[in-house]
């Protein structure tokens, strides 16, 4: 009974609840703002890589290539310790939602880069001759037709930035690993941190199998 006392202790669990929820709606706001804004900043450096100029181009393949091998904690410490030493100061949850969507940018741009370039060359072809302008293009007739081989490789990298939101404990922020930190040393007893756990478990796995449900289901359409 001791080891239930310690790690499944009823009562703790039942106080630390709401504590928890407070900090499991910052945790899901975190990893929507940074799938939203990461998402959208990445289509645009995909962009920026394939057909801008060559100076920005190279600036481009310089961000994807720095952001892909520096670990997101590295990001997220450099964003919310070092950026105020150059008069530059957020708050913990912005702070966070710029490294996480920073670090998603360049993961996402190296996705819509590959639908893209999946795309038949005659695609192109046809929209130049149908006079269409390069945005049009890419909107009605390029991007859909990539869209459909990039969402199960985008749906995993979404599934790792909510895992990633985690690591916004070390900036202060009051996710959801924060309060069950704090619920521990308030209670004195592990059992917050083991709800915490099964929170993040109940979140990530139906979202993991939604990514293993979506690679199957466009793996049999495009085939």
């Amino acid at each position: 009974m001791e080891i239930f006392d310690i790690f499944f202790n009823l009562d703790v669990m039942r106080r630390a609840f709401p504590i928890l929820m407070r900090g499991l709606t910052n945790t899901m706001l975190l990893g929507a703002a940074a799938i939203v804004f990461g998402g959208i900043f990445g289509v645009f450096v995909c962009l920026v890589r394939l057909y801008a100029p060559k100076p920005f181009r190279l600036l481009a393949i310089l961000y994807i290539d720095v952001l892909r091998a520096i670990p997101v904690l590295v990001v997220l410490i450099l964003t919310y310790y070092a950026l105020p030493f150059a008069g530059i100061v957020f708050s913990s949850f912005v702070a966070a939602t710029i490294a996480l969507s920073l670090v998603l940018a360049a993961y996402t741009a190296e996705v819509v880069r590959a639908g893209i370039e999946a795309v038949p060359t005659g695609q192109f072809e046809a929209s130049e001759a149908l006079g269409l302008s390069f945005f049009t293009m890419m909107r009605k007739v390029i991007l859909p037709q990539a869209f459909r081989m990039m969402i199960p490789p985008l749906a995993s990298y979404c599934v790792s930035i909510m895992k990633d939101t985690s690591l916004a404990s070390v900036v202060a922020m009051d996710d959801l690993l924060k309060q069950a930190t704090d619920a521990q040393a308030l209670y004195a007893n592990p059992t917050p941190l083991l709800l915490a756990a099964l929170i993040y478990i109940a979140l990530l796995l139906p979202m993991v199998r939604f990514t293993g449900w979506l690679e199957q289901h466009y793996k049999r359409g495009y085939r």
